[in-house]
């Protein structure tokens, strides 16, 4: 057992860390707390930026960081401001010295790095009215006329669309910053900042430490808010609202997490494997540079050893900028379950690549499941080496995309989820398995023969090759695919003409005499057997058993009551009886280029016999994510 430190309001920093001598800030705690204590933090405010300084030593000797039990503790990385000034009408100013701000002022700090597509000067502050978000403007003439213009962008199109959000067109603040002063400018409208509760976002961060390393460190049941945290491409240092820190073995869990300009919670890379280098130096791609940053990480100790497996659980995030859990390269063997998140990058204040709910590079064995993500530009991004992860009894509804997987060769397993955007699926990829889904919107399936990607020995961060992305090599048994009015590519008939077996394909590969060549021409081998196709949903033109009723509409609805989250589905009467098998590694074929089994983290055989509501399955049953669907009409609790 190791001491107890004890943090509260009324404590002092001299103190002694007790219960009844608590220091005032957990800064102070921090500093002294070693592997095996435990740091105890009492109800109230804390504005600071919480930097630990030591790390545990193992899984059970950790230094755990938590709430009291039945406290609420907010941790902020924010300033309330009440020496507001009025200009005009209700435009209010305040002027700051930059000393307030130290080395980072969030209101010159501009966003910045790979990968930004449109960001019309935006910095990093922000103001808050009451916990509300405001949006900055682009000049301060702004203010007298408060619309706020944000720009949705067309991925495929390249093109953007100004567009006019009449629910939040009233809170502008804009900002002037000098050799001496810092002064921001608000619209308030018809409140009085002086007598409401206002803040503005001034430190990076409010949990995370500054050196790499400090491992094993348990974060517990705090409120953590208002951070001005940059853009975090896979290509720079990516800090988060709260993260390790290019460390292992990190618990977050049972925390609210909210307001973070860019990232909530980083389980990312750090600087010296690459710092926005193609945006500074402009010589290479981008994707060069995300290659080297690969190899720079092995070069630096990327290994199980030294870095990942983390576990992010239980949490609410919601109201962030970018990303609500980000990563590249340190996210490897972590697991992310029973977290809620929501309103991810709907401000569209900025835009970039690498904005989603959940947003990771080389996930290497992740395990994602049994998530609540909803309201977001794009559910869930996986990019680049996804190998062995898993995406598992999720529920996705009301994002503009739900699920976008990306130049990775697998073997990578999305099964028992729920996926009802209009555009519910990106498919840049190959050697998936996607089993038991509900997949109610459309499917984009593309290759990409122009960006060859690592693939590693399994189970390991070790590289056994490159790829690109030919299209194919996946596996769609048990489904239901339901169509929508004016949506189209639901299903999987744009596969059709690919090849079904890995024999087939050889054999068509080989009708010619070639090297390289050859093979971009043949269609890599699918396969689908099994699933369900309604209301418009297109079966691949070779898939021998299938249920299949064009004119049959379940009417898909998600009800979302706020703690509790209902799936209303109506299904035909013969759907009980098309009954489809339980997968495994045995029933999975191999995935071609990567020539790696399907597997669970440890190597075992993985056994996808457990439906999204956690029920066990002993055989053959019905299609989709829920072993009791009914035909008929169905209402059934999905979360809560």
């Amino acid at each position: 057992m190791g001491l107890e430190y004890h943090v509260a309001k009324n404590g002092s920093d001299n103190g002694q860390g007790t219960k009844q001598d608590p220091f005032l800030t957990i800064n102070r705690a921090a500093s002294v707390a070693v592997a095996g204590d435990t740091i105890i933090v009492h109800e109230g405010e804390y504005r600071e930026w919480v930097k630990p300084k030591h790390g545990g030593l193992s899984d059970r000797r950790r230094i755990t960081y938590q709430a009291a039990e039945g406290e609420k503790v907010v941790i902020k990385g924010s300033e309330q401001i009440k020496d507001w000034e009025l200009v005009e009408g209700s435009i209010w100013k305040v002027v700051l010295p930059n000393e307030f701000f130290g080395d980072y002022n969030p209101y010159k700090e501009e966003l910045f790095g790979d990968w930004v597509v449109y960001n019309p000067g935006r910095h990093l502050g922000d103001v808050y009215l009451n916990g509300m978000s405001f949006y900055e403007a682009e000049e301060l003439e702004q203010l007298k006329n408060p619309e706020v213009k944000t720009e949705t962008y067309d991925h495929w199109t390249r093109t953007t669309v100004s567009v006019v959000n009449p629910e939040q067109t009233k809170y502008l603040w804009y900002a002037e910053v000098d050799e001496k002063n810092t002064t921001i400018y608000a619209n308030f409208h018809d409140s009085n900042p002086n007598e409401e509760l206002v803040e503005i976002n001034v430190r990076k961060a409010c949990f995370y430490p500054e050196e790499t390393g400090l491992d094993y460190i348990t974060v517990r049941g705090f409120e953590m808010a208002q951070a001005a945290t940059p853009w975090t491409p896979p290509t720079a240092d990516q800090p988060g609202l709260i993260g390790p820190h290019w460390s292992k073995g990190w618990i977050i869990e049972d925390n609210i997490i909210h307001d973070s300009k860019c990232s909530a919670i980083s389980i990312g890379k750090e600087a010296s494997t690459g710092q926005n280098f193609r945006t500074v130096r402009k010589d290479k791609p981008g994707y060069h540079y995300q290659i080297e940053t690969v190899f720079a990480a092995q070069h630096a100790g990327w290994t199980k050893e030294r870095v990942g497996s983390h576990i992010i659980r239980n949490n609410v995030i919601y109201d962030c900028g970018q990303n609500a859990i980000v990563g590249h390269l340190g996210c490897i063997f972590s697991e992310i379950y029973n977290n809620h998140i929501y309103n991810i990058g709907i401000k569209r204040e900025f835009y970039g690549h690498e904005i989603a709910g959940i947003k990771l590079h080389a996930a290497i064995d992740v395990q994602i499941h049994n998530n609540r993500i909803h309201d977001c530009s794009l559910g869930t991004w996986l990019d680049w080496q996804i190998q062995g992860t898993r995406v598992s009894k999720n529920i996705y509804y009301r994002n503009s995309r739900d699920l976008f997987v990306e130049v990775t060769s697998g073997p990578f397993i999305f099964d028992h989820n729920i996926f009802t955007a209009d555009y519910a699926l990106d498919n840049h990829a190959q050697g998936g398995a996607y089993i038991n889904n509900l997949i109610a919107g459309k499917m984009a399936h593309f290759k990409m023969l122009d960006r060859s990607t690592p693939y590693h020995v399994p189970h390991s961060t070790e590289i056994a090759g490159f790829a690109p992305v030919y299209g194919g090599d996946d596996r769609f048994f048990n489904n239901i695919f339901v169509g929508k009015e004016g949506i189209d590519r639901v299903g999987t008939a744009q596969f059709n003409g690919y090849t079904t077996s890995l024999d087939e394909y050889i054999e068509k590969v080989h009708e010619e005499e070639g090297d390289h060549e050859v093979f971009n021409k043949v269609e890599q081998p699918v396969y689908i057997n099994q699933n369900a196709y309604f209301h418009g949903a297109e079966a691949f033109e070779r898939e021998e058993v299938k249920l299949e009723d064009k004119q049959f509409n379940p009417e898909v609805e998600i009800i979302d009551k706020g703690k509790e989250v209902y799936l209303s589905i109506e299904l035909p009467e013969n759907f009980e009886s098309f009954l489809g098998d339980i997968h495994e590694t045995d029933t999975l074929e191999r995935t071609r280029l990567s020539d790696a089994e399907f597997e669970n983290p440890d190597g075992s055989d993985v056994i996808l016999n457990t439906d999204l509501l956690g029920t066990q399955k002993e055989g053959k049953s019905v299609l989709g994510p829920i072993a009791n669907l009914k035909a008929g009409k169905n209402m059934i609790k999905i979360w809560g």
